[in-house]
């Protein structure tokens, strides 16, 4: 009990615990909401690539407008997440190439590009360029109440967004067929849930990075799935295991010296779906060795035999 008060204690006067908390929880709602739907579509590895293709945008925003705003070179990130899930869309509807190498041509090709862009900002801006390679592996120790705003914001504008096309999204997750055939401007609302999936990636880009952010949008909606069959559920589930993940890590991080909270938020979100696989009813692994093991241990049900003794 006086552990829990001492937690909630810093939480409340601590400005950098407080700040990384909030920030974290943020992106725990917003990417396990959005994630559900990459998950239930079979599209998880749709936020490896998109976070790595963000990283030309972050470096083309400092380059056009010398600024290291947040919101500055989130924008920036959010127009080349956007462009690499057009570029992966064109590529799959036009051609022969799957959805999966689409992904991995679009991951490479647009990280390269970033890599390249940051090399020439380290060698000609100098010290100006500071801060801009937290976007690879995250440090959310560097956010200010500003940061957190303005992931506030951005967040707020994909759950809306969600929320107004709850239905449609739906329908096209489960059966886009019979989307497509009620008259549903099917690829429109592809478009749009990839943009709000794109919206989710960014803004959790200075927490965790591109190299971690996948994580964030699958795990959480993967271990909801393990507790539920509604749509509904399992998206309240990934928000709850997604804000817990990140404030734990979060508190972890805060007390052990030189553990960065990105990874640690990570792994702790990795613990949660652990425990998902583990004990969830009807899909966990202990509820299948007990189930298996009722059916072994049941006994033979007799057979009763006809006048010529045969069963």
């Amino acid at each position: 009990m006086d552990a829990l008060i001492d937690i909630l204690y810093a939480l409340a006067t601590d400005y950098t615990l407080r700040t990384v908390a909030l920030g974290s929880a943020i992106l725990g709602l917003v990417s396990g909401a959005l994630g559900t739907y990459a998950v239930l579509r079979g599209q998880s590895l749709i936020g490896d690539a998109i976070s790595h293709a963000a990283l030309p945008g972050i470096a083309l925003a400092f380059l056009l407008t010398g600024s290291r705003l947040t919101l500055v070179l989130l924008l920036g990130a959010l127009a080349a997440g956007w462009l690499a899930t057009l570029a992966i869309m064109a590529v799959t509807q036009t051609s022969r190439i799957t959805f999966d190498s689409a992904l991995g041509l679009a991951l490479s090709v647009f990280f390269g590009v970033g890599l390249m862009l940051l090399t020439y900002i380290q060698q000609t801006a100098g010290a100006q360029q500071a801060g801009l390679d937290t976007f690879l592996f995250g440090q959310a120790a560097t956010l200010v109440t500003d940061d957190v705003w303005t992931m506030a914001g951005l967040g707020a504008v994909a759950l809306l967004g969600m929320a107004l096309c709850w239905k449609e999204f739906k329908l096209l997750s489960f059966d886009p067929a019979f989307a497509r055939s009620l008259g549903l401007p099917v690829r429109m609302l592809d478009t749009l849930l990839m943009t709000l999936l794109v919206l989710a990636i960014v803004i959790g880009l200075q927490t965790v990075g591109v190299v971690l952010m996948s994580a964030m949008l699958v795990a959480p909606a993967a271990a909801a799935r393990q507790w539920t069959d509604r749509l509904g559920v399992m998206v309240a589930l990934s928000m709850a295991f997604g804000v817990a993940a990140g404030v734990c890590g979060a508190l972890i991080s805060s007390l052990v010296a030189n553990l960065p909270t990105g990874p640690t938020i990570v792994l702790c979100v990795s613990a949660i779906v652990a425990v998902s696989l583990t004990l969830a009813p009807r899909r966990g692994l202990l509820w299948r060795y007990l189930r298996d093991r009722r059916t072994r241990v049941r006994p033979p049900v007799a057979v009763p035999a006809d006048e010529n003794g045969r069963p």
